[in-house]
């Protein structure tokens, strides 16, 4: 029997790094956010009440609600009825009020108050396990809580633009939930990006699912992926 031969680098990891520079020179460098989004508490608030809301309107309900309550352990007392009204910003701020009060009072029974400190102690996936054990909390949240805060762990932050235009690519399977594409796309990710450029690489992702590789009617002709993505040089190629 002859030994196998080395199959070599995945061609999918030299892909994201050339997906990564036309994404800078569309759109530019992206600054990360300041201190104080950048606490682990802040940034997992930031996570359950953002659903399908734009950023800029959920970090200003997450410091609203710091605002008002003094601490994430007084967003946990208050009555659900005062959180609904104060995420009225919110696309969902019943669903949104629903799970951030659940998920704090479970972390307040877990560790004595809103802290999670201790992640910084732990490795990444068992960290990011032990976040998805508290209510509301999925793989998106999870990553984006040891990624976009102080923590600057590699984890890559998947929300629905960033993971469709994964799967259109082709990087992951078509029809890959974010815990497959996660799966998926962790082990090819440019061995040389730390935290900071995952960071900016997701965030980069979104404007350009947000502007050509929207969910229906991508502008796959105008988009500046269309090189490196199966469906997009199928679409042109079809017209």
């Amino acid at each position: 029997m002859t030994d196998q031969l080395p199959l070599g680098p995945d061609p999918r990891t030299e892909a994201l790094r050339r997906l990564q520079a036309l994404l800078v020179q569309r759109f530019g460098r992206i600054e990360r956010a300041v201190a104080e989004w950048r606490r682990p508490e802040w940034v997992l608030v930031q996570g359950v009440i953002g659903a399908r809301t734009k950023s800029e309107v959920s970090n200003a309900a997450t410091d609203r609600l710091l605002n008002r309550y003094g601490s994430w352990e007084g967003v946990a007392k208050a009555p659900l009825e005062e959180l609904q009204a104060e995420l009225a910003t919110q696309t969902y701020p019943n669903i949104a009020a629903e799970r951030l009060k659940a998920s704090l009072t479970a972390l307040i029974e877990r560790r004595g108050s809103v802290d999670l400190s201790h992640l910084a102690d732990m490795e990444t996936l068992p960290a990011m396990r032990w976040l998805e054990q508290l209510p509301g909390i999925g793989r998106k949240i999870a990553a984006g809580v040891m990624n976009a805060s102080m923590l600057d762990r590699r984890a890559i932050v998947l929300d629905g633009h960033h993971t469709r235009i994964l799967q259109r690519m082709g990087l992951v399977p078509p029809k890959a939930s974010t815990d497959r594409a996660f799966e998926a796309i962790m082990p090819v990710m440019p061995e040389e990006w730390d935290g900071a450029d995952f960071d900016e690489h997701h965030l980069l992702m979104k404007k350009l699912g947000q502007s050509a590789c929207r969910p229906a009617n991508p502008d796959c002709a105008a988009c500046l992926a269309l090189s490196l993505c199966k469906t997009g040089t199928a679409r042109v190629g079809t017209r």
